[in-house]
């Protein structure tokens, strides 16, 4: 990679995220972590507002922004196989977002690049989430963030069905399967659902308030698993 591209790079990972370690954009970038000090001085000496410190940690500060993207074929590529796959296994919100922001990379890419892209010959075969299942996963993800309870109706791996009252945590997709963790008001304790075992969500009007102990953190602590290595697909 040419230092202009990794300079670009590295405000592009800055900027994606709350707190970027050097260590990180060391391994992303496959540098030593003295090359990204190096570098980030020289932006921030260019006039680029990184804010932070070796050893702490960088965000880019408010109000900075870059000219449009340069997509590479192998990045353009890659848009068009997540958005075939998403049409399949996201709910219908997402998978509707994610054609419409396809579009709009597409349409700023060279006709050669474009047509290279559209015709990646990897796809996502039409047996994804059901009918059923896909305004199910769209409730809990908007329940999720809006820190709604749900009501649910679900069969366990014994076909026995229970009623629950949960509190919607997170989704998670194992290549087959969505499995949806959440606080369950009935247990006191943390759950799984299967989202091919659900058989009705219902979005109360009642909120809930995160807190320690209770929050998706603590599963994935719980479970032995580092949130942040999660979060960066690690």
């Amino acid at each position: 990679m040419r230092r202009a591209d990794r300079l670009f790079q590295i405000v592009q990972l800055i900027r994606g995220r709350r707190l970027t370690t050097a260590r990180w954009l060391a391994q992303r970038l496959e540098v030593s972590e003295r090359t990204v000090y190096r570098d980030v001085s020289d932006l921030q000496y260019q006039g680029v507002p990184i804010e932070g410190e070796a050893g702490v940690g960088y965000r880019l500060g408010d109000g900075f922004d870059l000219p449009p993207l340069i997509f590479t074929p192998q990045e353009a590529q890659a848009l068009v196989v997540m958005t075939r796959v998403a049409q399949q296994w996201l709910d219908p919100a997402l998978a509707r977002a994610s054609e419409s922001a396809l579009s709009r990379v597409l349409s700023v890419l060279p006709a050669g690049q474009r047509h290279a892209a559209q015709h990646t010959p990897v796809y996502s075969p039409p047996w994804g989430l059901t009918a059923e299942q896909q305004p199910h996963l769209q409730l809990w993800r908007e329940a999720t963030q809006g820190l709604h309870k749900l009501a649910l109706v679900y069969n366990d791996a014994q076909a026995r069905t229970s009623e629950r009252t949960v509190w919607p945590l997170g989704s998670f997709f194992w290549g087959a399967v969505w499995t949806l963790v959440a606080w369950c008001e009935m247990r006191q304790d943390f759950r799984s659902f299967r989202l091919d075992r659900i058989q009705s969500i219902t979005v109360l009007s009642q909120t809930f308030h995160l807190v320690e102990g209770q929050r998706l953190i603590d599963y994935l602590r719980q479970q032995g698993v580092d949130p942040q290595a999660l979060a960066e697909g690690r």
